[in-house]
């Protein structure tokens, strides 16, 4: 199996018809109805969207064979990944996809190492590159914007930044 990438999440059940809240990490939302099947990230479960709307800061998604709230729920939190074949071509202008970020390494322009990215995160405003020292698999989260991210080079496989100050200090040891 080649490369997979996570394009959504399942969140919440939504309803009593077995429809669940998504959230979608492709950037055409309604691309995920036409990806076919999608899977957990162990591979056990597999689902496929068989329709999608917009809601309130999210997506309902109906995933096809969940037909009840009872089923629904038992979904919640569960990644759905997809092959990287199956993702389109990238662009003009883009040149990487967020799954390709992971396992980089992360360095300020005079390359001080502050580990590696280890996920890229949304909450709803922008995304955050999630940096952490291995083998820790959480850490510090940076906005991925132009002012604190000004480069990204997947070939050298390096994420350079600029943290804002205090980002990554050190704690004070507590004097008496």
């Amino acid at each position: 199996m080649g490369t997979r990438v996570c394009v959504a999440k399942i969140g919440a059940a939504h309803g009593l018809r077995g429809e669940v809240r998504l959230q979608v990490f492709t950037e055409d939302p309604d691309a995920i109805v036409g990806l076919g099947e999608l899977a957990s990230e162990d591979g056990t479960k597999k689902f496929r969207v068989a329709s999608l709307r917009p809601a309130k800061g999210h997506f309902v998604a109906k995933l096809e064979g969940v037909n009840d709230r009872n089923a629904s729920e038992l979904l919640t939190n569960i990644e759905l990944f997809v092959s990287r074949e199956k993702l389109p071509k990238l662009e003009d202008g883009e040149t990487f996809y967020h799954a390709d970020l992971i396992g980089l390494r992360v360095e300020d322009k005079s390359g001080k190492s502050y580990g590696v990215v280890v996920a890229v995160r949304n909450y709803g405003a922008s995304d955050l590159l999630e940096v952490a020292e291995p083998p820790k698999t959480s850490g510090t989260l940076i906005p991925f914007i132009d002012q604190f991210v000004p480069l990204v080079d997947v070939e050298g496989g390096r994420v350079v930044i600029e943290p804002a100050p205090g980002l990554f200090e050190e704690p004070k040891a507590k004097t008496k």
